[in-house]
Formats: C-alpha cells, sequence, structure tokens
C-alpha cells in the first residue's frame, strides 16, 4: 500500500498518467479499435463514436505532447536542483525540509556588513 501511496503522490504521476492513457489509445486504435465503424449499428450511434474518435484523434497528441514537455521540464528542473543541495545527497523536492536547527549550528550570516546608504529623494523626509 505504501508504494501505491508513494506513485500515486509522485510528482511525475499526473503527467505519466496522461502519457500513458495517450499511447494506450493510439495502440488500441492502431490494433484495431476502429472495429465499430464497420459494423451495421444505427446512424446516430455511428455518429456519436465517429465524433467521439475525432475528438480524441485531435485532442490527444496534443495532451501527450503537454505532458511530455511537463515530465521532461520536472526532470531537468529536479537533476539542477540535486547538485545544488547542501548535503549532496538526493532528496525529493515534494518532501518538506527538516524543522530544527541544522546539525552545523544556527544559521548565520557569512557577511555582516551595514547595508549601503541611498540617498534621499528631495521633499521626503524620515519619520522619526
Amino acid at each position: 500500500m505504501d508504494t501505491l501511496k508513494k506513485v500515486v503522490t509522485n510528482q511525475y504521476f499526473p503527467a505519466g498518467a496522461v502519457l500513458a492513457a495517450v499511447l494506450l489509445f493510439w495502440i488500441v486504435a492502431m490494433l484495431g479499435g476502429l472495429s465499430l465503424l464497420n459494423n451495421n449499428q444505427p446512424p446516430l450511434t455511428t455518429l456519436t463514436w465517429m465524433l467521439f474518435v475525432y475528438a480524441a484523434a485531435v485532442l490527444t497528441p496534443l495532451a501527450g505532447l503537454l505532458a511530455a514537455v511537463d515530465l521532461v521540464r520536472r526532470w531537468r528542473r529536479n537533476r539542477a536542483a540535486a547538485p545544488a543541495g547542501s548535503s549532496g545527497a538526493a532528496t525529493d523536492p515534494a518532501e518538506p525540509a527538516p524543522a530544527g536547527p541544522s546539525p552545523d549550528g544556527p544559521a548565520q550570516p557569512k557577511t555582516s556588513a551595514p547595508a549601503p546608504n541611498k540617498p534621499q529623494r528631495p521633499g521626503r523626509q524620515e519619520a522619526a
């Protein structure tokens, strides 16, 4: 059950499921999924089936392309973020960062230089 929960909550699952559904649709279509048109059916049934197939033939390549682009975008983002991690271990970006102080001690800025003074615009005065 934990494995199924990990798969379903994975950030790649929605786009992967769409891409798998698109591929399954086209594989079934290539293997004879349009055989309903060969049978002697009432005209309304044939028209409904043809409209469904037409809509699916137009929309599934678009959905597949968007899913593939999303998968590649997420993969590249995660690959670029992995070396930037401080511990060096690959972590899931969907998991929250651990709370509490870091093992290196409290986080302090490396340099504590004062902020540069900005010139004040004429006509404005600071509140005292």
